[in-house]
């Protein structure tokens, strides 16, 4: 004796309930080897486990399968509405719905409800192959009315009666009203602005009011996509139409108000919560408090957030430590006294963790650490360093490298160079693999470490471990060589980030020369400068002040005079070329004797060309001190010595370099 169909169904009903699937697909072959037929209620529950499965392939060959053999029920239709809206499907999803609206409309439904709430529908359970696999009729809808068409857009009126007799079908209109709010949720979720702003008239065509929580899910879509002043006007027509907003409504626009530093109509939306909702809503506006720095507004909100007994989470406590566990940073370092006031304030913050029950998240750790290392309290920090390695180590190792990263950070700025090379090295030997951040922040410590190898032997490190220096890495190793006067150990960084494909700009040369102009270093500031050149890297007004009054200073008047002269020209022109076609628009505002051209080459200022209208002055200040303006820089005797002496002066210093080789 075999079980019967409605024992299968059961069972796989259970599979459903439970998530059982891999019950449920032992199930299923073992009907298919008894050659066990299925009913519309196997298919609801199939339909069920394909969306547990999130397997929309599955849902589409069900419809199929159901289609040819049965004649689908309106009840049917909205669980197939349900199923492709959580599975992403919107159209699927919206062309089922106006498959269930014209089926609503044909007035052969009689849906009933039992006791259990559940509609059904009485009716025997023989299969009724349709005409076609897709034979219904869909409902589309116009700005003139409602019509009902073929899948050939052979259009029928839709008579008022007929609206009347399904507004008296109540079964009908609610679950009509469900499947409309599944898409809707669905539009939310999703981000689909466009068919959610079709869905609330064509439900009033249909004469289906929209409920408070069709709205809601509608306002969330608006709110995302359209802002929160739309989403306003949305809650507006809601209070015309006498509907309560949900606290969820609320909650929802007071997020998009916050993101738009709307602090003040976010206030308002979020007193007017009555129930409990996510802390999210209020983490948003807390976070827009910490930005605008109005620490007084998120008090309210904190009492307001007791007063409705939502509970903070990580992400609150964090955004609390980072708003209330700073004092004087970032405008001023911290001392005794803000010292002082911020540990009062993170220990009372802690207190409330412990009320609340709240354990330390990576995320409130993250926010400690943060307020402590910005007040310069590191002994604190490391203390609670710890407590955070503790943290990641059993519970999330894959946040343990940001920890390290903040902690470094901290003890960097605080130029607590010993600590921070501990720390990393302990971060290392504990396998948190260090990432671009981690070497950025290093790149840094090397400015105040007593030792010139460690640039390069970071550097090694880097290119080892898949981060090879950026921009910003090789700006900090820059900085770092040329503190030391290791000048060449400086240009040879600049070619190493040649090679790796980073053309680093001016700054990069004149942190070079702004350390050779303090240490008197001619022969570097020449050769960086030949450098430049051949980089074909333009010099700006740093360029020539750096090179001119170090000149100056060492009494070569007229090297200086023509050192800035080759300098401003190269500012105006990479090449000899453009530079002959600039000389017609220019040289005449350098030999002017008028008044009147000074003020026209002070007006490149307001054209954002700074740096024109400064050579341009160079150059004129040179003729006017009586030397001539020689409109071919390179053939200039002092550009033809360093271009000469590069190679000679490059030679002579490779015993000096720290060869890099990649093995």
């Amino acid at each position: 004796m075999y079980p019967s169909l409605g024992m299968y169904n059961n069972f796989l009903g259970a599979c459903a309930k439970r998530n059982r699937i891999k019950y449920a697909n032992k199930c299923l072959d073992l009907m298919d080897s008894r050659m066990e037929g299925k009913n519309e209620k196997t298919y609801s529950v199939l339909l069920k486990l394909a969306v547990l499965q999130r397997n929309l392939s599955a849902v589409h060959d069900i419809w199929k399968e159901c289609s040819k053999v049965y004649s689908l029920t309106i009840i049917t239709l909205g669980q197939f509405v349900w199923a492709f809206s959580i599975l992403r499907d919107l159209a699927a999803a919206y062309e089922t719905l106006q498959r269930m609206v014209a089926l609503a409309f044909q007035g052969s439904t009689s849906v009933k409800k039992g006791v259990r709430g559940r509609f059904y529908i009485s009716k025997l359970d023989i299969p009724i192959p349709l005409q076609s696999q897709f034979g219904l009729k869909k409902c589309s809808f116009s700005g003139k009315g409602i019509f009902l068409g073929m899948e050939n857009s052979e259009a029928k009126g839709v008579e008022v009666t007929m609206l009347k007799d399904l507004k008296r079908n109540i079964p009908v209109m609610k679950l009509l009203k469900c499947s409309f709010n599944d898409v809707m949720r669905a539009c939310a979720r999703y981000q689909n602005y466009e068919l959610a702003e079709k869905l609330i008239p064509q439900m009033q065509k249909i004469g289906l009011e929209p409920s408070c929580y069709t709205y809601d899910f509608f306002i969330q879509v608006v709110a995302s996509k359209r802002g929160f002043s739309d989403a306003i006007e949305v809650l507006k027509r809601m209070q015309e139409m006498n509907l309560e907003p949900s606290s969820s409504t609320l909650a929802t626009i007071s997020v998009s108000c916050s993101e738009a530093f709307e602090l003040h109509l976010a206030e308002v939306l979020l007193d007017q919560l009555s129930g409990a909702v996510h802390p999210y809503f209020f983490n948003s506006f807390l976070e827009a408090c910490g930005i605008l720095d109005q620490p007084e507004r998120a008090v309210r909100i904190l009492l307001k957030m007791k007063e409705l007994k939502v509970k903070p989470n990580g992400r609150t406590y964090q955004l609390l430590f980072s708003m209330f566990g700073i004092v004087n940073a970032p405008y001023e370092s911290g001392n005794m006294i803000s010292q002082e006031v911020a540990a009062k304030r993170i220990n009372a913050i802690q207190m409330d963790m412990v009320k609340n029950e709240v354990q330390h998240s990576y995320l409130s750790m993250m926010g400690l650490l943060q307020a402590l290392g910005l007040e310069g309290m590191m002994s604190e920090l490391m203390q609670h360093f710890r407590s955070a390695e503790y943290l990641v180590c059993y519970t999330n190792r894959k946040l343990g490298t940001h920890i390290y990263n903040t902690v470094l950070h901290s003890l960097v700025l605080a130029q607590d160079t010993h600590m921070a090379i501990k720390i990393f090295k302990n971060m290392k030997s504990c396998g948190f693999p260090p990432n671009d951040a981690t070497y950025g922040i290093m790149s840094h410590c090397c400015n105040y470490i007593d030792c010139s190898k460690s640039v390069w032997i970071l550097v090694s490190m880097m290119i080892r471990d898949g981060f090879p220096p950026d921009e910003i890495a090789y700006c900090s190793l820059v900085k770092a060589a040329v503190r030391y006067e290791n000048f060449y150990e400086a240009l040879n960084l600049i070619d190493r980030a040649s090679l790796d494909g980073i053309q680093l700009d001016v700054l990069h040369y004149n942190t070079v020369l702004r350390e050779a102009w303090v240490k008197r270093r001619i022969d570097v500031i020449e050769l960086v400068v030949e450098k430049m050149h051949r980089e074909k890297v333009q010099p700006d007004s740093t360029t020539c002040f750096f090179v001119f009054s170090l000149y100056l200073e060492n009494g070569f008047f007229s090297t200086a005079i023509e050192a800035l002269q080759v300098l401003s020209l190269r500012m105006i022109s990479k090449d000899d070329e453009s530079l002959q076609e600039k000389r017609r628009d220019y040289e005449d505002l350098i030999l002017d004797e008028d008044f009147g051209a000074e003020s026209r080459i002070l007006s490149f200022f307001g054209r954002q060309e700074e740096d024109i209208s400064v050579a341009l002055l160079n150059l004129r200040w040179s003729a006017m001190i009586g030397y001539s303006v020689s409109w071919l820089p390179d053939e200039s005797m002092w550009a033809t010595r360093l271009s000469s002496n590069y190679n000679k002066i490059m030679k002579h210093s490779s015993k000096d370099k720290v060869i890099f080789v990649l093995n």
